[in-house]
């Protein structure tokens, strides 16, 4: 990297907003899996799953692939994602194509070119500044370039170093994984027969459900304090800061302010508004609009809240967005349903089955670990081999 020499672009002098013909669909009223007849994601101004949180009929729909999108509302404002399968724009966000030698990018140099524009934009625009293409196209970011005064400067990109560069961290990255499975054991995706059962009740409907209010099974408090993010002083050290963002687990950054302002770990931060929901292990502060769901329950632990909050997500997946939606009422008188093991002779909360949830957590992860285990092992293979040639 200190070797290589770098020259700054401007976003516009590379890319273009590509015309897309508009969709009068509203995102509820659309599946979030492919169904007959609407099977071509969609991109909204989401996080998840790449903005693709929704499919609508191709008829009519601009198909693209290949390009790079970036939202354009809403918290995630500035999140930018390599596209590289078909999809069309929704709402609330656009895609942006190469201008130059658009048929011999590849995969990694297009990963390379997403994370430079991302690094750029996302976190420097917000809500009432949104990065829409007329503002960000302005930007710039540093590309690496192999000087050669016959060549102009677009044809001075070194898109060799960023094939090798991107390949590279791929094979770090995909090691530290194999590391990691090692260690933890998440190898060894062999279920064991109590699992095997779980499962089994669970596909074939014999588990018994009973229905709480969630304030049965949490206080509802308010943060220590609020920090607002555009007066404090993020860092990459401290206690985490927890914002309504619904990635890397709700934590914006660190901060190192008064230990008096801390929320205590294993209890849930909520996000109004947004009803974004974490666990959180340990102490943290709070940015705007987060309650902290403290629990009740003596057995609630890390590896049953994987159980809880996919529950509590789906139950407040019906209200619209907006903070009246998510008063401290609603959240306390929300209906949740869980697994309970029937003895007369206990409370209903008492009967909640912690055995059955962690067991099917734990099948769950093993099934999921499965597939990353051999993605990762088929992964290292393939991209060992690109950088060997």
């Amino acid at each position: 990297m200190q070797q290589v020499k770098w020259a700054e672009f401007e976003l516009q002098e590379l890319f273009e907003k590509i015309k897309v013909k508009k969709l009068n669909y509203k995102t509820n009223d659309l599946p979030n899996n492919p169904e007959r007849g609407f099977n071509l994601p969609a991109l909204t101004a989401g996080i998840q799953n790449q903005g693709l949180n929704n499919y609508v009929p191709r008829d009519n729909a601009t198909i693209l692939k290949n390009v790079i999108s970036i939202s354009a509302n809403g918290a995630n404002t500035g999140a930018t994602f390599y596209q590289n399968k078909e999809f069309t724009v929704l709402q609330d966000a656009y895609a942006i194509k190469w201008i130059y030698t658009d048929d011999l990018l590849t995969n990694n140099q297009y990963l390379f070119l997403t994370a430079s524009i991302s690094k750029a934009i996302y976190g420097n625009y917000e809500w009432t500044n949104k990065a829409g293409w007329e503002r960000i196209k302005g930007n710039k970011i540093p590309l690496p370039i192999s000087p050669n005064s016959s060549l102009d400067k677009i044809a001075q990109i070194d898109f060799d170093f960023m094939e090798n560069f991107i390949a590279q961290i791929k094979v770090s990255r995909l090691s530290q994984l194999e590391d990691y499975l090692l260690v933890t054991g998440l190898k060894d995706y062999t279920l064991t027969t109590a699992e095997q059962q779980v499962l089994a009740e669970f596909e074939n409907g014999k588990v018994v459900w009973a229905e709480f209010e969630l304030q049965d099974l949490f206080e509802v408090k308010p943060s220590k304090k609020r920090f607002d993010a555009n007066k404090v002083k993020i860092e990459d050290t401290g206690y985490p800061y927890v914002v309504r963002t619904s990635v890397n687990n709700g934590i914006k950054g660190y901060l190192n302010e008064s230990e008096s302002y801390l929320n205590k770990g294993n209890t849930i931060s909520f996000g109004q508004d947004t009803a974004t929901m974490f666990y959180q292990e340990k102490p943290y502060f709070t940015g705007d609009k987060i309650k902290v769901l403290k629990p009740k329950l003596t057995l609630f632990n890390k590896g049953n809240a994987q159980f809880f909050i996919p529950i509590m997500v789906k139950a407040f997946s019906t209200f619209s967005w907006g903070s009246s939606s998510f008063s401290e009422k609603i959240i306390k008188t929300q209906k949740l349903s869980f697994p309970i093991k029937p003895n007369l002779g206990l409370d209903k909360i008492a009967q909640i089955d912690f055995y059955f949830m962690e067991t099917l957590i734990s099948a769950m992860q093993k099934l999921v670990i499965k597939d990353v285990v051999r993605y990762a092992d088929n992964k290292i293979a393939v991209t060992k081999q690109v950088i060997n040639r």
